[in-house]
């Protein structure tokens, strides 16, 4: 694809929903109509260009952002297309950092879903402009206005309606654009043709009041066209477009559409409204970094003849060119075969070669420039989060932030070749997935990977049977549970060691306190050099971090604990690194001990929707499993139940469901929160950790 110069002419969007509320379907069709493929693809059939791995073609669900790039109206628009599932929502979250705005699908039979919230959030985080599509218009059950008043209710967005359907259910056929006062009709079904109308009386009644509503929002923050509404003047659409436009990349209104993507209506009007409303790299507020030469915070614009500055978002395997590392490019350019700096890292990489990517295909290119998407050959060192840049200009972007993995399974390899083999295999997948974990028990010595949910986990192992071809007994899932303290407490730890020739000695002083849920882990250095010299309290830091790996009620990692070490003394000659590393791992266990340990656990935010018959079992059974009840929603025949649960209580819920409710209700769940276990649940986990009879 030949490069545009002017950067107001791109457009870095992404595409966001719960799952199967029709994300990739839409995707597919963007590409079809913008001359991008020549096939559609369909989901169902395992054909979709943008779910090309194997997993996702297999289970008909997105697993990974894919990227891809169309032309329309002179403009081109990199797209990327994300995961619904909430065991894959770093895959938005990493998304959402680099881009420019978003689409949010939403399906016009179930309305705002649980991920729909959740991504939604990601995106007011970021401040990421968005439009509302609410797609499968054809469906029976699909009520528009009531998808709009649950944006509205449940993500608290200002709307802005520029779209009416036309007919419903079995009757959709089209849309009425409100702005311009017009409808369009499809004429065939593969949606490539649509008739220009006018409307019709009780159409044009309809439209004219919502054209009012939109000008009397619009005229909240545009004075010019309040003055115009008041008046009584005509207000051209050209002008509500433009002040649309500012107030969407200023995240005061989202405006919304409508359509069904499976039945190719509305997609086209979709894509200008990406290049109406959303916007490019020269519309947003510039990029916050540190400016490496002096310290300073700095502002990074975007500009093609600034220095370079990028920042890895992704990281992907390619069995042809090898490791893939996708970046956006916010100013300057990137040539093949030059250097650029890791600044996080302080490494020089060399980018053999950029490339484009439509899905699992690459177009090579020469260079890219600021506002690109690209996939970058030869970095060896970047992993996600990092920052690219010159080295006479070194720029340091923000991190990125990535939730922490609530389920473990142990997995054992099958003989000595696959022991060597599935170490590198772990490694590749933790460096392209930064919500897996992996670590060893010491205990057992077994490895242990950790991910966000049951799926996520499937998904790992399957590609380390199938892709990697490691040969492996896989244990159960495990909940991945924490330790922390309940109290204060102050420990002192003394250890010496006389063994001939010099000895060991080392004294230690240190103090240990909880922290609110989700702070981490903390250690602050605030002894005397005199009686602790630095280096043998940085020593302290590493004995004392590495201990709480494996806490003492049952060998969980420790969390959320501020470890300060107050005091202590050194000889001489005996006392070394190692021994103030010694007495530091030894001082924090029995600090532990002493501060009141507790276990804690993830409790899940669950949605449960399903038939009224059968919401009295439904109920009974949560509060069999610890859960609680927060409240409940009509949705059409169906309740909606919302509540929360322990993640240990769900292992199995959905062939329990299944069997509550005859098979008619569905369930979705999400990561909450990490809270303390019951004293008599906990002393269960502790004695099934040990083998113990419970």
């Amino acid at each position: 694809m030949a490069d545009i110069s002017d950067l107001a002419t791109i457009r870095n969007i992404g595409i966001m929903a719960h799952i199967d509320a029709g994300k990739t379907t839409t995707t597919e069709r963007i590409l079809y109509y913008s001359g991008r493929v020549h096939r559609i693809g369909e989901v169902d059939k395992g054909t979709a260009t943008m779910d090309w791995m194997s997993q996702e073609q297999e289970r008909g669900i997105t697993i990974t952002s894919a990227a891809t790039a169309c032309r329309w109206q002179n403009c081109i628009i990199n797209i990327i297309d994300t995961p619904g599932h909430v065991d894959f929502t770093v895959e938005v979250e990493r998304s959402l950092r680099v881009l420019d705005g978003a689409i949010g699908i939403f399906c016009a039979v179930a309305g705002v879903q649980p991920q729909s919230e959740t991504v939604w959030r990601q995106a007011d985080r970021y401040e990421v402009p968005r439009i509302a599509y609410i797609n499968k218009m054809d469906r029976i059950g699909a009520d528009y206005f009531r998808a709009v008043k649950m944006i509205e209710d449940n993500l608290g967005s200002e709307v802005a309606l520029i779209q009416l359907p036309i007919g419903v259910e079995d009757s959709f056929r089209g849309v009425i654009d409100v702005i311009r006062l017009k409808a369009y009709e499809y004429q065939d079904n593969l949606g490539e043709t649509f008739s220009t109308r006018d409307l019709e009386q009780l159409e044009q009644e309809q439209a004219q009041k919502y054209r009012n509503l939109l000008l009397e929002k619009i005229s909240e923050y545009d004075d010019e066209i309040l003055e115009q509404y008041l008046e009584g003047q005509e207000i051209s659409p050209d002008k509500i477009t433009s002040s649309l436009r500012k107030l969407t990349i200023t995240n005061k209104l989202v405006p919304i559409l409508c359509g069904s993507s499976f039945k190719n209506k509305g997609v086209q009007m979709l894509l200008d409204a990406v290049v109406d409303y959303l916007p490019s790299p020269v519309d947003i507020p510039p990029v916050s970094a540190t400016n490496l030469l002096d310290n300073s915070d700095t502002l990074v614009k975007a500009d093609r003849d600034e220095p370079l500055c990028a920042l890895a978002f992704k990281v992907a395997g390619d069995p042809y060119v090898g490791k893939l590392t996708y970046f956006r490019i916010y100013a300057g350019k990137i040539k093949t075969g030059s250097y650029v700096l890791n600044s996080g890292k302080d490494k020089k990489e060399r980018i053999t070669r950029i490339l484009r990517m439509h899905a699992n295909h690459r177009e090579e290119v020469e260079e890219a420039l600021a506002g690109d998407i690209v996939a970058g050959v030869g970095l060896k060192e970047t992993v996600t989060g990092d920052t690219l840049c010159s080295e006479d200009r070194p720029f340091l972007l923000e991190p990125m932030d990535f939730p922490e993995s609530v389920i473990d399974v142990a997995i054992e390899p099958k003989t000595k070749a696959d022991q060597d083999k599935i170490g590198e295999s772990l490694a590749r997948l933790a460096e392209e997935d930064p919500t897996f974990r992996t670590r060893t028990n010491p205990e057992t010595g077994q490895t242990i990977i950790s991910g966000m949910g049951e799926l996520h986990l499937e998904i790992i192992i399957d590609r380390l049977l199938r892709e990697f071809k490691v040969n492996a007994n896989v244990g159960k899932p495990q909940v991945a549970y924490k330790e922390s303290v309940k109290k204060k407490t102050v420990t002192e730890n003394t250890f010496e060691k006389q063994s001939g020739g010099r000895g060991q000695y080392a004294r230690v002083i240190i103090e240990v306190e909880p922290l609110k849920e989700g702070e981490g882990k903390r250690f602050t250095n605030r002894s005397n050099p005199e009686n602790v010299p630095r280096e043998f309290a940085a020593a302290v830091e590493i004995g004392v971090l590495e201990a709480l790996q494996a806490g003492i009620l049952a060998g969980y990692p420790v969390d959320d604990v501020q470890i300060t070490l107050t005091g202590g003394n050194y000889h001489e000659v005996d006392s070394s690194e190692q021994a103030f590393k010694i007495a530091g791992s030894m001082a924090i266990k029995q600090a532990l001990a002493d501060a009141q340990p507790i276990l804690l656990e993830p409790i899940m935010d669950i949605e449960i929707v399903g038939p009224e018959e059968y919401v009295g079992d439904i109920i009974s059974d949560l509060n069999a499993r610890r859960g609680r009840i927060f409240g409940f929603e009509e949705n059409r025949d169906s309740k909606i139940i919302k509540g929360s649960v322990p993640l240990a209580e769900t292992f199995g819920y959905a062939t329990s469901l299944r069997s509550l409710s005859q098979g008619r209700a569905s369930f979705s769940l999400y990561i909450k929160n990490y809270a303390e276990v019951p004293e008599s649940k906990s002393r269960e986990i502790i004695a099934r950790r040990y083998g113990l009879p419970v």
